[in-house]
């Protein structure tokens, strides 16, 4: 199967447990694969005829930046369900959530989770 690959997303958005993350908004970083037929559009050079990658982007920054989920977990489910929801020809999706500043007493510089969702 053919994938876009989408790597580095950066958005600002409040999302975690600790009250001190329900309060101030982080950074978060993003990767996203999404798995589709895109032989069509490498046959006709038409951007209707793949997935307009920047169209996913605004779709999860607007999700990251928007909505206040507690779990990592969570936010990467809602990404993962919108992006499948984007467009039919999306048979999968991979996200990777970053938190850049997790909330631990060591040096750690990330923390992420990473889901995968497909069409049943």
């Amino acid at each position: 199967m053919d994938r876009i690959v989408l790597r580095g997303l950066r958005a600002v958005g409040v999302h975690g447990v600790l009250p001190e993350e329900r309060e101030r908004a982080q950074p978060f970083e993003l990767d996203v694969d999404v798995e589709a037929d895109l032989s069509t559009a490498a046959t006709t050079d038409d951007l209707g005829d793949t997935l307009d990658y920047g169209a996913l982007v605004e779709l999860v920054s607007r999700i990251v930046t928007t909505e206040s989920h507690a779990l990592l977990e969570r936010l990467a489910g809602r990404i993962a369900n919108d992006v499948l929801a984007f467009d039919d020809r999306a048979s999968s999706v991979t996200v990777t959530v970053w938190k850049l500043r997790p909330p631990v007493p060591l040096a750690l510089d990330r923390a992420g989770v990473t889901i995968t969702r497909s069409r049943r």
